[in-house]
């Protein structure tokens, strides 16, 4: 294996710190090279968290993993924090299904759903990338979401399963070409793409896993290797002469043939020890189908070196004992690492949830013999297993919870001033008298001026029957909440912030993708009646949603003031007092955002090529079928699509033409279908 790179982390950026960013970052800084093992950064929206999280990177010149709760914002940091570091290696990390439906069994109905899923060929190389880079070099930023702490494949195995390869090493092409498919690279000399590799003559070129856009040539001479090229894989142009090099497997989930032996022969057991157990409690079918199934997927082990569902043996394969936790992502990173939980206040419940819904779904596939006990082992990190690969934590959120604030123990950088000027919103209590006439007339004041209002209840009922008296009224408004699907939802938000509708009504409007600069009114009902959405934390995200536009007020409508509304208005206006002192000394005017309509995702989901899909190894889906719709670049693309097709088939159906009527359905239902699924 290379020794480990040790370049500094090398910021490069027209900016300087200003506002809070200085002292945060020499608050950060200092507390984790002292050793304090967790600490808060409380920043709000638009005041340069990211900024600081880099200077902070920086400055103490260590490995970082940036965790976030979803791959919207996983993607947008990515992005940012590339332009931060071109020189170091920032890589992204989240779940590469672009479908995933997971294998399940319904009892009541005595359904059957096999695993069904589709891999997205760019995302499943930028994980290669990061986990290359992590075992290559110490300048490495990872931006995860939480399927960061699903398992992953042991780094141990991993690492024991490169290829190295020198110039005059001796080593014959079969034994390179046989080390190769070991590690699951497959020969293709007609369609070459990542993860193949094709014979020239006394040539072997190889596109690693972990990229795209360049091959590598061996070129042999005899049984001795000549030379070592790095080449345009469409051109064969030699981009760069090396004298050494390593190849790491196509695959996180690879293991030597005397361990795959191993591993087969403890589920042998295993399986011996689960069909006794069956046949004692008189359930033969359970015994029959799970003896059939387990010998199916042990011959292709011990043939092929995988099997579809291979991910349910890892216990084995790895040599874990029964409930130890398996290998993640965390795992392949040094000890000395820094961890920044981006939105904590989500992020951080969001991980310890993970655990007991998986588990739930795969006992009953155990119970009913669909698979052996050790499949449960196949699963998220506890919690408590989380925590105890952490080294140093910095938790960043506007309203960090009770959890993150124990764990720093008073240790709190703040982060109030916005280098744009922006001001917390201007916060009104109302009465509820009459609040539906003062509601209207508040939103075609907005309205007039060319500006979005957000309107939030708290119940479904609510939501659209205020929608249909806005609507009665003159005002055009929509509704959003959880009976919603995942595409129609962000035609919705695309509409508000094109402007095809003024007025948006929802019940919880603090999901990421709903900071729309257009807001400048957000409006509160039933603001005093407690409880998750109106508590002190969920008000103050709220009030965010009118933090982008210099124009932007919130207006509570309640009888009377509850604990949280006060400790939610006072929190907001000490924090306007700040930016309000700092703009004034400094001769700042303040100015709304800017955000741009398209996706953080257009640079990084991509369609998969043709035949580029993988249908091996654990948790490998299989390829894209013929035909098949593929997934557009982002969700929002994917929205417009559908909206194309429909207006296609009524026009199809209008035109007698009713095959493709029913095909452009089918591709309508797939897409939606798709985009439902997709995981986090």
């Amino acid at each position: 294996m290379e020794d480990l790179e040790s370049s500094p982390f090398l910021l490069q950026t027209g900016y300087t710190p200003t506002g809070d960013q200085p002292a945060a970052i020499a608050a950060l800084t200092e507390n984790l090279r002292a050793g304090v093992p967790a600490q808060v950064l409380l920043g709000v929206t638009g005041s340069g968290k990211t900024f600081s999280m880099a200077n902070v990177i920086a400055r103490c010149n260590r490995p970082a993993l940036v965790l976030a709760p979803n791959k919207t914002l996983a993607a947008q940091l990515y992005n940012e924090f590339r332009e931060l570091f071109p020189r170091n290696a920032v890589e992204y990390f989240v779940s590469y299904y672009d479908y995933y439906q997971p294998e399940a069994y319904v009892p009541a109905s005595d359904t059957y759903i096999e695993k069904d899923s589709a891999i997205n060929d760019n995302i499943d190389k930028l994980r290669h990338a990061a986990t290359h880079a992590l075992l290559t070099r110490r300048d490495v930023i990872i931006v995860a979401s939480v399927s960061c702490i699903y398992g992953l494949g042991s780094p141990e195995f991993y690492a024991k399963m490169v290829i190295p390869v020198e110039v005059g090493q001796r080593l014959p092409m079969d034994e390179l070409i046989s080390r190769l498919v070991e590690v699951h690279y497959e020969r293709n000399d007609y369609d070459f793409h990542r993860g193949t590799f094709r014979v020239r003559g006394d040539a072997l070129e190889i596109i690693p896993a972990y990229r795209h856009e360049r091959a590598l040539r061996v070129d042999f001479f005899g049984d001795d290797i000549d030379a070592i090229r790095d080449v345009d894989p469409l051109t064969g142009e030699v981009l760069a002469e090396m004298s050494k090099t390593v190849l790491y497997p196509a695959s996180h989930f690879v293991s030597a043939q005397d361990n795959l032996k191993r591993a087969a022969s403890d589920i042998r057991s295993e399986l011996a020890q689960r069909l006794t157990y069956f046949k004692e409690h008189g359930k033969l079918v359970e015994a029959q189908r799970l003896e059939q199934r387990t010998q199916l997927d042990l011959e292709m082990i011990e043939e092929l070196g995988y099997c579809n569902g291979i991910e349910n043996y890892t216990r084995h394969l790895d040599g874990r004992k029964p409930g130890q936790p398996p290998s993640c992502l965390l795992n392949y990173f040094p000890r000395d690492f820094i961890l920044f939980v981006d939105e904590s206040h989500i992020t951080v419940p969001q991980i310890g949830g993970m655990y007991k819904g998986d588990r739930s779904r795969k006992l009953t596939l155990v119970e009913y013999g669909f698979r052996l006990p050790s499949a449960l082992d196949n699963r998220p990190l506890q919690f408590n297993e989380f925590t105890a690969l952490l080294n140093q934590v910095v938790y960043v959120s506007a309203t960090p919870g009770r959890y993150e604030l124990d764990q720093a123990q008073g240790v709190v950088a703040e982060q109030i001033i916005r280098p744009t000027g922006l001001v917390d919103p201007e916060v009104e209590v109302r009465p509820t008298k009459g609040q539906m006439e003062d509601l209207l007339g508040e939103c075609r004041a907005r309205i007039t001026r060319g500006e979005r209002v957000l309107v939030t209840t708290l119940t479904k009922r609510m939501a659209e029957d205020l929608t249909e008296y806005c609507c009665n009224m003159g005002v055009k408004a929509r509704y959003l909440h959880s009976d919603i699907d995942t595409l129609e939802r962000l035609q919705i938000i695309r509409a508000l912030r094109l402007g095809e509708f003024d007025v948006l009504v929802g019940i919880n409007l603090l999901r990421e993708g709903l900071d729309i600069p257009e807001v400048s009114l957000v409006c509160i009902l039933d603001a005093d009646k407690e409880g998750f959405l109106r508590s002190t934390g969920s008000l103050i995200q709220t009030f965010g949603r009118a933090a982008r536009n210099v124009q932007g007020k919130v207006i509570l409508y309640a009888d009377t003031i509850t604990a949280s509304m006060k400790a939610a208005m006072d929190e907001t206006a000490r924090r306007r007092a700040k930016q309000s002192a700092f703009n004034q000394e400094h001769g700042i005017t303040p100015r709304s955002t800017r955000k741009s309509l398209e996706s953080p995702l257009d640079t990084l989901y991509v369609e998969n090529e043709a035949g580029h899909g993988r249908g091996k190894g654990r948790g490998k889906g299989k390829a894209k079928a013929d035909g098949e719709e593929a997934m557009p670049l982002t969700a929002e693309a994917a929205a417009a699509l559908v909206l194309k097709l429909e207006k296609e088939m009524r026009q199809a159906a209008r035109d007698l033409e009713f095959e493709q009527a029913a095909e452009l359905r089918d591709r309508i239902r797939s897409l939606r279908a798709r985009l439902m699924a997709l995981p986090e």
